[in-house]
């Protein structure tokens, strides 16, 4: 049995501005935010005032595949980008265009969308958030 694979992003701080931005991109709802404060209790994460109003939970389901967000601790400090390539396939090439040019507002090209041997439309680009993104008209 196949299982869809979910992502997770941790973020230092900015999870909530993120999901927001991403929602607005995609056309999505904004969804609900479960902070530290909200969370149980857990003596292993420890709830300061620092901490209380930072996102422990949040989640979009973007084209079928959940993709799950959270602040880090203080003590927990992630590298943005380093480990992650989200990619959007659509066949609509409007809608791959249009994505695009919403995700790179604020964020850093790597790649225009152009022809390449693998898509007739595909381009790269980290967003403005750290994120790298893949965007490809599937053709299949």
């Amino acid at each position: 049995m196949k299982m869809p694979m979910d992502v997770f992003i941790n973020f230092n701080g900015n999870c909530r501005e993120v999901v927001k931005f991403y929602a607005q991109v995609f056309g999505l709802e904004e969804p609900a935010f479960m902070t530290y404060g909200e969370a149980p209790p857990n003596s292993q994460i420890p709830v300061t005032e620092e901490t209380k109003s930072l996102v422990m939970h949040a989640s979009l389901t973007i084209f079928g595949t959940v993709v799950m967000f959270m602040d880090t601790t203080p003590d927990m400090q992630v590298n943005q980008g380093d480990n992650i390539v989200l990619t959007i396939r659509s066949k609509d090439l409007d809608e791959v265009q249009s994505f695009f040019n919403k995700m790179k507002n604020g964020g850093r090209v790597l790649m225009d969308l152009q022809e390449t041997f693998y898509s007739k439309c595909y381009g790269m680009l980290i967003d403005k958030f750290g994120i790298p993104w893949q965007f490809i008209q599937d053709t299949d």
